[in-house]
């Protein structure tokens, strides 16, 4: 059973205050109090993002040194290789820094690593690549902060480095001709959490404010930063709202060659794309080419300049997507399997599972899919290039890089974030880390965390759910991590007559809710069991609100987290 934790409310007088000032409802001004905004002028900045309020990318540790050492290859006439990881982040990244740079600079390559011959980050195969077909300059994106070795290897070399990444560093910094990362300790740039993507945006808005190039050229581009916002869960708080905010809009209005036909195949070119689309249906294709052959497709298609081509490579990705579909279900379906199996991994407080015939390029999305039945931290494990190689997934509230971070002695490669990460190790250490990993996890993490949560913001009568209503709640939009869609929980409510289970095994509710002769659909996907229980008792439900389009009537309904049934 999931826990619903509600939040608190804010201050009464500031939402009063706030009501007034936006004349909005309490329940409204609340859901603002709640995000941090407690007066006028901050309603204001985020009701209307606006490009101008970006940080100055100068602010960042480097940036001078970044942009000088781009100039300096430009005008020397130097060849320039784009690198980046082959997730969305780093496909989008390179993608944004090619094309723009396209524009006024024709010496470019791009280069994204094998995921199975080359790993994760910069690599010492990448690097004999840059000399042998004298790129004398490499722009690295959403990796490289941790490629100490691999830097000095390429100082030997005489291939120069800038750095464009955002995970979080490690004790030593590459020895790179310029190392942009908003985590480093003495960087001073004021937001933190930008995507890969957006720093190599900062990096590109650098230099075309140096060199007086227009601004809505490099605007033009937003469409790539904010599917890397997306793809890579980054807060939607800040600087990245207004870069998601206006990206969604070029993404709705302008899309590049490549992503309108990701979007067509998709079957999403006639509806108004979120955050949640593109997590759900454009991030998974793009991703899908690193993950079962090469992400290069990934980068042509997004970089593609005729329909011709942006179609071909479309149609490339989407096959990955259903091949990987497939293993993906195979090998989930296998390791639930062998946890029901083993009593003892059941009953510890962490899952590591390995088995080395599983296909490295889903072990990541594996072990978010064990997280959803079994509830605690997740390893995913296989073979790879003769390494025990994979993703880890954690659950809310434990931080999963700190205590992968104690056992790092045992790790050849080893990076991430709070609630993931991907660590590769000799095979001879597998089983001290399953022991040492589970005893920092038993050790660190609290019951809380290991209970399903989830967070309410307010409770919610259905007479209030008016399109009046509906329209306001999407102002706070772009939804995500730090601003995520309004839950609501709403009691006593009652079947007005017309719940029933739906889908081809009935394992859907279609919901006709009543409380107090206000009366509200809803669906309730994988809730067909509860049908019985709420025929004839009261019950209370959990949701957000969004639009139903069916047969040309729009009507708003409820999307049905949860439901419990009252005991009374």
């Amino acid at each position: 059973m999931k826990d619903w934790i509600i939040k608190e409310e804010g201050d009464s007088t500031t939402v009063d205050n706030i009501a007034k000032e936006l004349n909005v409802d309490k329940v409204l001004a609340n859901l603002l109090v709640q995000r941090g905004i407690t007066n006028f002028d901050d309603a204001k900045e985020f009701f209307r993002p606006n490009l101008e309020n970006l940080h100055n990318p100068y602010l960042m540790k480097n940036m001078d040194k970044a942009v000088e050492r781009l100039e300096k290859a430009i005008a020397d006439n130097e060849k320039i290789l784009i690198y980046g990881d082959y997730d969305v982040d780093g496909t989008t990244s390179v993608a944004l820094v090619y094309s723009y740079l396209k524009n006024y600079y024709d010496n470019l390559g791009f280069y994204i690593p094998d995921r199975y011959a080359e790993g994760y980050g910069i690599s010492f195969k990448s690097i004999d690549f840059a000399k042998e077909n004298d790129f004398s300059l490499v722009i690295a994106l959403d990796c490289g902060i941790k490629a100490v070795d691999k830097i000095d290897y390429a100082n030997t070399k005489n291939v120069d480095y800038i750095i464009c990444d955002h995970h979080t560093p490690g004790n030593v910094i590459p020895n790179a001709v310029a190392v942009l990362d908003q985590k480093q300790d003495d960087c001073n740039y004021p937001y933190k959490e930008l995507s890969g993507c957006g720093v190599g945006f900062k990096l590109l808005q650098a230099y075309s404010e140096k060199n007086n190039l227009p601004k809505e050229k490099l605007f033009s581009y937003l469409d790539l930063v904010v599917i890397s916002i997306a793809s890579d869960i980054v807060p939607i708080t800040g600087e990245n709202r207004v870069l998601a905010y206006f990206g969604l809009k070029e993404l709705n209005k302008n899309p590049r060659l490549g992503l309108k036909s990701i979007i067509k195949i998709a079957g999403a070119s006639d509806k108004n794309l979120t955050i949640s689309d593109i997590v759900f249906k454009i991030g998974p294709r793009i991703n899908a080419a690193g993950r079962i052959n090469d992400a290069n497709d990934s980068v042509k298609v997004l970089v593609a300049q005729t329909e011709e081509t942006a179609e071909e490579f479309a149609k490339i990705i989407d096959n990955y997507n259903i091949e990987r579909r497939e293993i993906d279900l195979k090998i989930t379906n296998q390791a639930l399997a062998e946890i029901e199996e083993n009593i003892e991994l059941k009953d510890q407080k962490s899952t590591v599972l390995y088995n080395p015939n599983w296909h490295k390029g889903v072990v990541g999305i594996v072990a978010s899919r064990l997280i959803e039945k079994h509830y605690k931290p997740t390893i995913v494990l296989t073979l790879s290039n003769g390494l025990i190689t994979g993703s880890a997934r954690s659950v809310q509230g434990f931080d999963l890089y700190a205590a992968l971070d104690k056992c790092s002695d045992l790790f050849v490669n080893f990076g991430g974030h709070k609630y993931a990460a991907g660590i590769s190790l000799k095979e001879e250490n597998l089983e001290e880390f399953k022991q040492r990993f589970e005893k920092e996890v038993a050790n660190t993490i609290t019951e809380e965390s290991l209970k399903q949560k989830i967070i309410v913001d307010s409770n919610l009568e259905l007479s209030e759910i008016t399109p009046k209503f509906y329209r306001i709640l999407q102002q706070l939009c772009p939804f995500g991590p730090e601003n995520m869609t309004p839950i609501f929980v709403s009691k006593n409510v009652i079947n007005a007559g017309y719940t029933k289970r739906v889908g081809e095994d009935k394992s859907h509710l279609k919901l006709n809710i009543s409380q107090n002769n206000s009366k509200v659909d809803g669906i309730a996907f994988g809730m067909g069991d509860f049908y019985d229980k709420i025929k004839t008792s009261k019950f209370e439900v959990c949701y957000n609100i969004e639009e139903n389009h069916f047969r040309g009537n729009t009507s708003l309904q409820l999307m049905v987290r949860d439901i419990k049934v009252n005991l009374d």
